[in-house]
């Protein structure tokens, strides 16, 4: 009897000990959503804590241009990854930026450009082609080892160990400046909820330029 008592308290300890740790390790998930409800694609939520250990056998990654348009429109990388931008249209384009945090000029071509762009800074760099104006496309270069971006359904999917849990979260769309990232701290699992990111409806340019004046007239 006592050796049937003494199995079963160590059971419910391993039972304890089991659900303890579903309890420390648990998923949850979010929706990043506009100011009207409906799901956000290509926000990009990164993690504060996870600082990036720098690599230098990143992969090469690719910003495509297909039917003008960059292709995909949000690429996210690593500090310090190189990226390649191959022109698959059959008409040539210009590729530039002048974001603060990466500045180049890959002139008029077709095909592929002689050697990739390496970004060495984190921030928002926005990209456009001289010849074609409605073109732009944006490079979120990450200082951190884990970032996400949604799709459609704008849903986040968290595997969290240990609250607080602090990120940030960035759209293209977004009312405030394009550099501009919100900070989002979820104290406990009771606080998980989706986030309202206010967007605006970009208005026609004539020029890329005009995306870095301070209005939109």
């Amino acid at each position: 009897m006592l050796m049937f008592a003494n199995f079963f308290s160590r059971v419910c300890y391993v039972a304890l000990l089991l659900g303890s740790m579903n309890v420390l390790s648990a998923d949850f998930s979010f929706v990043v959503r506009d100011q009207f409800g409906e799901p956000l694609k290509d926000a990009v939520i990164e993690f504060k804590d996870q600082q990036l250990n720098h690599q230098d056998n990143l992969s090469v990654a690719v910003m495509d241009q297909v039917d003008k348009h960059f292709t995909p429109k949000v690429l996210v990388i690593q500090n310090g990854q190189l990226v390649d931008f191959p022109n698959s249209d059959n008409i040539r384009h210009h590729v530039y930026s002048f974001s603060t945090v990466k500045q180049f000029d890959i002139k008029l071509y077709s095909g592929r450009p002689e050697k990739p762009e390496k970004f060495e800074s984190p921030g928002i760099v926005v990209l456009g082609c001289n010849i074609h104006d409605s073109m732009v496309g944006y490079i979120y270069v990450a200082d951190s080892s884990e970032v996400l971006k949604t799709s459609v359904d704008g849903k986040v999917q968290l595997n969290v160990s240990t609250f607080p849990v602090s990120f940030t979260v960035w759209q293209p769309n977004q009312q405030s400046d394009i550099d501009q990232k919100k900070t989002i701290t979820f104290a406990d699992s009771s606080q998980v909820a989706d986030i309202v990111i206010t967007t605006i409806e970009p208005k026609p340019r004539n020029t890329f330029g005009e995306m870095f004046k301070g209005t939109n007239d």
